[in-house]
């Protein structure tokens, strides 16, 4: 496969982090492509989450990303189900996914 094609949503707030857009079909390329040191063949959400941060992430991401992983307070559905379903960072991404981020920290 050489492109793997997804649905990205945000919500609560996350989209003001991804130049205020609320849903975006992205095609990613192989990942052998993308992280050519890589010895896995799919896409995870942890590369994914790399990959948002390379090609996505406007501003601040501090308020989307901590270390490997998403901010606490972010919460991630795979198919609207939580991603801890589905073995969070190690799912492996599938054609036509639906992946959403909203955030539940809301500033005072």
């Amino acid at each position: 496969m050489t492109t793997l094609k997804i649905q990205l949503q945000f919500g609560g707030g996350a989209e003001l982090l991804f130049d205020k857009i609320k849903k975006r079909e992205v095609e990613l390329p192989s990942l052998k492509k993308y992280f050519p040191e890589s010895q896995k063949e799919k896409w995870t959400i942890k590369e994914l989450l790399v990959w948002m941060k390379d090609n996505l992430l406007m501003e601040r991401p501090e308020l989307f990303v901590q270390g490997d992983s998403v901010r606490p307070g972010i919460l991630v559905l795979i198919n609207d189900a939580d991603w801890e379903l589905y073995g969070e960072l190690s799912y492996e991404v599938q054609e036509n996914d639906v992946i959403m981020f909203i955030s539940t920290l809301h500033g005072g």
